[in-house]
């Protein structure tokens, strides 16, 4: 295994994103790992391999991606008590996770995968705004590494892989456009979106709403632009830190 290495881009403007910083190789036990900061919000990023899929797949050859994800009692600034205590998962936290876990599907090749399932787990070690779009690009990351790892062992030759995947945040704050959004503009913006794309520039999904105001097709589009400028340079990150030698993923 890799020793752990830093990658980093620095935010310059105010519509640009806050200095990311992508470390892999966290975990010296999990096939796949990465911390990822983006400004002051932290998460830890593993992928677990395991040669079972779940009952609805069974029998039929494809593989299967999921995530979960939690926010640790003191990620945020008062104690957020685990979801152990209180039994269940709370809806946010299961909301997000489908998120995760149905945008890292895209970006792998379920039927090549085979009978094995990818668990993404994304543990917020520290909130300050853009979690679920910081554990997306960061369990990229990961999963990558975990495929790279199940190559060695054997199981295919080419990575499964159809595209990278990145998200990003995106809002208007004070009736300006603003990429990549902190808690203090996430909680004033009038709108805010979250973007999660591919590298072919297409969509996997959008979260979009007027918090408190509403917003013009213009605006939309220009929120768009915006996003799809930043998972632009994240993806760029994502390649140098990944050190992209296979082909088969340059797309």
């Amino acid at each position: 295994m890799e020793a752990k290495e830093i990658h980093t881009l620095t935010r310059e403007r105010a519509d640009a994103l806050r200095p990311v910083t992508m470390e892999r190789n966290w975990n010296v036990y999990a096939e796949g790992s990465c911390v990822i900061s983006c400004g002051r919000t932290r998460v830890l990023c593993t992928a677990t391999v395991e040669d079972k899929v779940p009952p609805f797949l069974r029998g039929q050859g494809k593989g299967w991606v999921t995530a979960e994800y939690s926010l640790l009692p003191r990620s945020t600034m008062t104690r957020v008590p685990r979801d152990s205590t209180k039994g269940r998962i709370n809806g946010r936290s299961q909301e997000i996770q489908r998120l995760i876990g149905r945008s890292l599907r895209a970006a792998v090749d379920l039927d090549a995968l085979g009978e094995r399932c990818v668990t993404l787990d994304c543990d917020v070690i520290q909130a300050d705004g853009g979690t679920r779009t910081a554990s997306i690009t960061g369990a990229y990351v990961a999963l990558v590494d975990a495929l790279r790892w199940l190559r060695g062992q054997g199981a295919f030759e080419k990575l499964p892989l159809k595209s990278p995947v990145a998200a990003v945040s995106v809002g208007k704050v004070r009736g300006q456009l603003l990429l990549d959004l902190c808690y203090e503009e996430d909680s004033t913006a009038e709108v805010d979106f979250n973007v999660v794309m591919n590298g072919q520039g297409d969509f996997i999904e959008v979260q979009g709403t007027g918090e408190g105001g509403v917003f013009s097709r213009e605006e939309m589009a220009g929120m768009l632009d915006l996003a799809s400028a930043g998972i632009h340079e994240l993806m760029a990150l994502q390649r140098h830190v990944l050190r992209w030698a296979d082909e088969e993923v340059r797309k």
